[in-house]
């Protein structure tokens, strides 16, 4: 990867310049269907960049100490690991106008784009027993419980689409022609990403009806936008690599862009559809539900390309 290209992925697209907005227009999307599906009239279309600019003009409650030097850095680095995976993803092909027929990724980035996925998790987490509140400290014991449960499957999932093509190159999966073992991952990835979001019927970490806010009930202003954003992020992130590995390359990198986006929405609509059909499963059947039934799709994702290359 040149610095050109890798300067063109973090910062314009689909970087930081794309993913902003992007982000805020996902968030719409969800709170726009979700209010549809119930008969609501929803949240106008610039609501969630309202609602950012909002709190970025807030003051902050003074925090004394390292806790509040953890507070005030947790949201930044998960805006920062989420841009981070955002650059890595493998939007166009290896020959493209903008790039200079360069390669655009590196051996080995898909081990660095999970470790990417994984640290907003781990930051929200943290967050929570930083702030030294109950209902903080409780949202983030069902945060990491939750993602123990559904990291397991999605590591397999990835994990499997990668051992199918014989690389952990972001390019060689992205490039690679669909096939039934490769659908079946991404069908496991699907499946992991309300959990990953926060959304139902997996949105234990932030039951309003139960632990106010979870993690963020201590955070406001400026930390709690960039919380906000962060999430955003997410959104783009993970529905961007499902797009991604679904993306049907045409070899122009703006029809390839444009797939990317359409493929993006297509999945908050259908994810969004799910949390307003859905209601909040308990910890015990969210757990069971990733170790029964999505670790049965992960794990015969991951067995059958072991098998075929055992009969070859």
């Amino acid at each position: 990867m040149n610095l050109t290209s890798a300067l063109f992925r973090l910062l314009i697209f689909p970087g930081l310049l794309f993913a902003v907005p992007a982000s805020w227009l996902f968030l719409w999307v969800e709170r726009k269907a979700v209010a549809l599906m119930q008969q609501r009239i929803g949240p106008p279309f610039l609501q969630p960049c309202f609602d950012f600019m909002k709190l970025m003009g807030k003051s902050t409650p003074l925090r004394q100490g390292i806790n509040g030097a953890l507070m005030r850095a947790w949201p930044i680095l998960s805006v920062a690991a989420s841009v981070g995976a955002l650059g890595l993803l493998p939007v166009f092909p290896r020959s493209t106008g903008w790039s200079g027929g360069s390669s655009s990724g590196f051996a080995g980035d898909l081990i660095l784009l999970l470790a990417l996925l994984e640290l907003p998790s781990f930051f929200i987490i943290c967050a929570g027993y930083t702030s030294r509140s109950l209902y903080g400290e409780i949202g983030s014991v069902r945060e990491a419980l939750l993602s123990i449960s559904y990291n397991l499957v999605f590591l397999i999932a990835i994990v499997s689409i990668a051992v199918s093509q014989h690389s952990f190159r972001l390019e060689d999966l992205a490039e690679s022609p669909l096939s039934p073992l490769r659908l079946l991952g991404i069908l496991a990835i699907l499946v992991c990403i309300p959990a990953k979001l926060h959304i139902n019927p997996f949105s234990l970490p932030n039951a309003e009806q139960e632990i106010y806010a979870g993690p963020m009930t201590e955070y406001a202003g400026p930390e709690l936008g960039l919380w906000e954003l962060a999430h955003g992020l997410e959104w783009v992130t993970m529905t961007g690599l499902v797009a991604s590995l679904a993306l049907p390359r045409t070899g122009m990198w703006p029809a390839d862009a444009a797939l990317f986006v359409v493929i993006s929405l297509g999945i908050v609509l259908l994810l969004s559809g799910v949390a307003a059909a859905t209601a909040r499963l308990t910890i015990d059947s969210s757990v069971r539900f990733y170790w029964r039934c999505a670790l049965v799709v992960a794990v015969l994702a991951i067995s059958l390309p072991l098998l075929m290359r055992i009969k070859l």
